[in-house]
């Protein structure tokens, strides 16, 4: 009897333990980028393998780039698990559209969601193409998810006006009281366990918050715009320095060991193709070429430095995202080849000034070349001023057609007919001595 109710226990026990819902919690709090795509596309194949019956996505963000939110956008209206946002602060920009294509919303007391213009590094407001763009994310998103689709718009664009909301030439913004009240928040709450007390409609569940392994740490460091930026720099850097000093040293080890590092996490996340690092190669090889092979700077240089940049700014854009209801559209661009050609102007800059320092001094002889050649170290110097043989005579030993060899004293020397030609075995007489060179006349015979 007593083991017929210790195993009835043991079942009940068990049967509660299955019955309770798993919370999985994806923490987002800093800016949208590829790193934080990557983040919540590796929670949500997470929290399915852990057949979570919830994900909650703790945001707190003021946005940032327009492709990776629509990465992100896109992955969550597609996901089959319910997903719960709460805005912990701010959902800004960026934020609101990954807030609206959540199932529901919870927001914490003085968060707010809203503000979505798109806009440019500097905080300035691009043009209507690209809120077009925008606007239409926006409205899709919440038409999804029955919200109000004009609503989104607001948030987006200062024209729009909604009476008894928001007036034109402002753009939209919640608390979280309005955002309830118009359909745009489910609750308020204080953290991600009140959220999930709500859901669940107790204290008897479970929540597991995603953990990202050293590697994984590893990969999303390196997808982050500053590192990018810096990845970028020493590449650009490592090449003008190598240019500057020929050969295979330390600058262009440097360069290679950059671009490894800029597109392997790339290449690893699935955003780097194959084809933009062979256009990267190509274009380094053409910039090589113009340099030491074809005089000046002309089509294959320019087309080499166009192919550099494109290769490094298509590497860090997601290619599913270059067209938009069936059309192409430079938004998703904006951000990377920003970043590609701040980087390379600030790489450009610095590396002109500490060529400057580094090519002056003897501190980094391994980097720099020497300017100075001193006689004890076995260097012979050459005597070049030859102006005190201005006047002599000499002997051409070689046919002068107008230049040849001519015989001072037993030297031989190069030189140049002022006017006309002299044959081997002719007297000549040096006239003058100009830009390194002896020009001669010749002696009547």
């Amino acid at each position: 009897m007593r083991i017929s109710l210790m195993l009835l226990s043991l079942m009940i026990s068990a049967t509660s333990l299955f019955s309770q819902p798993m919370f999985y919690v994806i923490d987002i709090k800093e800016e949208i980028n590829a790193s934080s795509s990557k983040r919540l596309s590796k929670g949500l194949a997470e929290a399915s393998e852990m057949k979570a019956d919830w994900v909650i996505i703790q945001l707190n963000t003021y946005g940032g780039a327009v492709d990776a939110a629509d990465s992100m956008r896109t992955a969550l209206l597609n996901f089959h698990i319910p997903v719960i946002a709460f805005i912990n602060n701010q959902a800004a920009s960026a934020g609101a559209l990954i807030s609206i294509a959540c199932d529901s919303i919870y927001m914490r007391k003085g968060g707010s969601i809203g503000a979505a213009t798109v806009v440019n590094q500097t905080g300035e407001v691009m043009p209507d193409k690209y809120q077009s763009f925008m606007r239409a994310m926006m409205r899709a998103t919440a038409e999804v998810n029955g919200r109000d689709p004009k609503i989104a718009e607001a948030m987006v664009d200062p024209s729009i006006y909604i009476e008894g909301l928001i007036d034109s030439n402002k753009v939209l913004s919640f608390t979280p009281e309005e955002a309830m009240l118009n359909g745009y928040c489910e609750g308020v709450a204080s953290n991600t366990h009140e959220v999930a007390r709500i859901i669940a409609g107790s204290d008897d569940f479970i929540m597991n918050v995603q953990k990202l392994s050293f590697m994984d740490k590893i990969l999303l460091f390196f997808l982050t715009p500053v590192v990018q930026g810096l990845l970028l720099m020493l590449i650009i850097g490592g090449i003008y320095f190598e240019l500057q000093s020929p050969g295979i040293g330390f600058p262009s080890a440097a360069a290679v060991f950059a671009a490894v590092l800029y597109f392997s996490p790339l290449y690893l996340e699935g955003l780097a193709e194959n084809w933009e690092i062979i256009i990267f190669v190509i274009g380094i090889l053409l910039v090589l070429t113009e340099i030491f092979v074809i005089p000046g700077f002309g089509v294959a240089g320019v087309s080499g430095i166009v192919l550099i940049v494109t290769g490094l700014a298509f590497a860090m854009i997601d290619n599913k995202l270059f067209y938009f209801e069936g059309k192409f559209d430079f938004i998703v661009l904006i951000k990377p080849v920003s970043i590609v050609m701040l980087s390379t102007f600030l790489s450009l800059i610095s590396s002109i000034y500490l060529a400057g320092k580094f090519f002056k001094t003897s501190r980094l002889p391994g980097v720099s070349l020497p300017t100075e050649l001193k006689d004890s170290e076995g260097f012979v110097g050459v005597e070049i001023h030859y102006h005190h043989l201005v006047g002599k005579s000499a002997v051409v030993k070689t046919d002068m057609r107008p230049s040849g060899k001519i015989d001072i004293d037993g030297s031989w020397y190069e030189a140049t007919m002022d006017m006309g030609m002299a044959n081997k075995g002719d007297s000549v007489v040096v006239t003058r001595f100009e830009a390194g060179r002896l020009y001669c006349e010749r002696l009547t015979q």
